[in-house]
C-alpha cells in the first residue's frame, strides 16, 4: 500500500504546484494583454484529472495496493513522460500554462520538444494517464482515462489551439 499513497501524493504535489506556476504565469499573460481562448472547456480537465486520480487511487487499492508484475515498465515510462514535460514547460517558460492564452506579437515556440513535436506536453499527459493506474494494476483507470482524454483533446483542446493559431495569425497579416 505505501508505494500506491506515497506516488499519489507526489503526484498531487505535483499537480498542485504546477497549477501554482500556471496561476502566476496566467497573471503575467494577461497583464501583458494576452486574449484567452477555449475557457469554457477548461473544466472538463479538472474533472478528468481530479477523476483519474481518485480512479487510480481508488482502483489500486481495490486490487490490494500492491504494484503489477510489470510496475518497473510503467514506472520507467512515467518517468520518461516527466522528462518529455519538464523539458516542454521549461522550453515554453513564462508562456506555459494550462489554458489557451494567445500573447499580443509573441512568436511561435520553436526550441526544445517543440522542435520535434507540435503538442510534447499533451504526449507526455497521455502516456502518465496510462502508465500510472497501470504500475498498480488499474487498468480500468488507464483504459477510461485515455480515452475521455483523447476525445477531449483530439474534439475540443487541439480545436481550439488551432483556431486561437489561427485567429493570431490573420490578425497579425491584418
Amino acid at each position: 500500500m505505501f508505494p500506491l499513497f506515497l506516488l499519489f501524493a507526489l503526484i498531487v504535489i505535483q499537480r498542485l504546484s504546477e497549477l501554482q506556476v500556471a496561476k502566476r504565469n496566467y497573471a503575467w499573460a494577461m497583464a501583458q494583454g494576452a486574449t484567452e481562448y477555449g475557457a469554457g472547456h477548461y473544466w472538463l480537465f479538472i474533472v478528468l484529472h481530479t477523476g483519474w486520480l481518485i480512479g487510480w487511487l481508488a482502483e489500486g487499492w481495490w486490487r490490494g495496493g500492491t504494484l503489477a508484475n510489470n510496475w518497473w515498465l510503467w514506472l520507467g515510462l512515467f518517468v520518461m513522460a516527466q522528462a518529455l514535460r519538464y523539458w516542454a514547460l521549461t522550453s515554453l517558460g513564462k508562456q506555459w500554462n494550462t489554458r489557451i492564452l494567445i500573447l499580443p506579437n509573441a512568436k511561435r515556440i520553436a526550441r526544445g520538444p517543440y522542435k520535434l513535436l507540435p503538442h510534447p506536453n499533451y504526449i507526455a499527459v497521455v502516456i502518465e494517464l496510462l502508465s500510472v493506474p497501470l504500475i498498480f494494476g488499474a487498468w480500468w483507470t488507464a483504459l477510461i482515462a485515455s480515452v475521455l482524454n483523447a476525445v477531449i483533446l483530439l474534439g475540443v483542446r487541439i480545436p481550439a489551439e488551432n483556431k486561437a493559431l489561427e485567429d493570431y495569425a490573420n490578425r497579425r497579416s491584418a
